[in-house]
């Protein structure tokens, strides 16, 4: 079964540091990161989009993701297929 976190982050320069915190102390458990936000070149975009691969057990990833969750302009979605 492979496990994915979705983060959307609405405020990227305002939660970014303190998220990146939270998945640096769990980084054991993510086998694989991808981070998406919008630019042109000129302009970058305050909202991203990461997508977590987590590897571990169940109490490891419901861990992280109730720190994530206490953070005010993300949205996390967990998806188990």
């Amino acid at each position: 079964m492979k496990h994915l976190l979705i983060i959307k982050l609405q405020k990227r320069n305002d939660e970014a540091s303190e998220l990146q915190t939270i998945l640096t102390k769990h980084g054991c458990i993510i086998k694989t990161r991808v981070g998406l936000h919008d630019t042109d070149g000129n302009h970058c975009s305050s909202e991203g989009l990461i997508i977590l691969e987590l590897i571990g057990s169940d109490k490891e990833r419901n861990e992280m993701m109730a720190e994530i969750g206490v953070l005010k302009s993300i949205d996390v979605k967990n998806i188990s297929i």
